[in-house]
């Protein structure tokens, strides 16, 4: 699914030395993680537990955390999936 209003274009470090031309050649397109593939979400329910537990002692009401993870294309190459197993809960500071 393209959805243009949503997109935001690649943009590089500047650096003193340019390993490419940076003038854009040929038409535009849209690079989307689930437009040619359909995407799987695979949580450990360990990790799951963790997030629930520290998101109902919490006392603020929105907290920041981390879900860490690994992103793979299916043997097939028709699909990727997204395994979650850790959460970290970050820092406040």
């Amino acid at each position: 699914r393209f959805v243009p209003e949503r997109m935001v274009p690649f943009s590089f470090p500047l650096s003193k030395c340019a390993l490419w031309d940076p003038v854009p050649m040929g038409d535009v397109i849209g690079s989307h993680i689930a437009y040619y593939r359909n995407p799987k979400l695979s949580m450990m329910e360990k990790t799951l537990r963790l997030a629930y537990r520290h998101a109902k002692q919490n006392e603020k009401k929105l907290f920041s955390c981390f879900l860490l993870g690994t992103l793979a294309v299916d043997e097939d190459g028709e699909g990727i999936t997204l395994t979650i197993d850790r959460f970290d809960p970050g820092r406040e500071v």
